[in-house]
């Protein structure tokens, strides 16, 4: 697990809600605090859907929930805060475990997570890790770390490491 500081605001807030960089990750929750505090969860309900269409995931993917959350969040004053939960998608999941020969099944992964929170003018993204059993192991914890960083680097995302 580490914190990064995201220092550029606005940047970061165009690649969250107005470019698709997010969008593969599954929305787990969220919560934007404006005039009202909304709470999101992005658990699928599968009964909503037609039997032919049911999604593979749990949860709802960024790209289905992030043009309501922009709704919420655009106009002229800054939210008091927010948070977003996001995870590496089951399939995602697979393929890095795989790519780098870890000592771990998918099926081990519960998930792969991006916490990014806003409050009192700072913005933050905290990365987690979460097995379904129990390990000493912390290859995938700092696998998952670099690859978060990699992956802000990737799309010019401006970052510091947090102490």
């Amino acid at each position: 697990m580490i914190a990064l500081e995201l220092k550029n605001t606005k940047s970061f807030m165009k690649h969250l809600l107005l470019s698709n960089t997010f969008d593969h990750f599954l929305f787990i929750e969220g919560e934007i605090v404006t005039f009202n505090t909304f709470t999101l969860d992005g658990y699928l309900q599968k009964n909503f859907f037609e039997p032919d269409t049911v999604p593979p995931h749990q949860y709802s993917s960024w790209g289905q929930i992030r043009e309501l959350c922009f709704s919420i969040i655009k106009g002229k004053r800054t939210p008091l805060r927010f948070r977003f939960i996001f995870s590496l998608s089951p399939s995602n999941i697979a393929k890095l475990v795989e790519r780098h020969s870890l000592d771990f099944s998918s099926a081990d992964v519960q998930g792969l997570y991006l916490n990014i929170r806003f409050e009192d003018g700072l913005l933050q993204c905290v990365t987690g890790t979460s097995l379904k059993t129990f390990s000493m192991d912390k290859s995938l914890e700092k696998l998952w770390d670099q690859t978060a960083m990699k992956f802000f680097l990737q799309q010019g995302i401006d970052f510091e490491k947090a102490d």
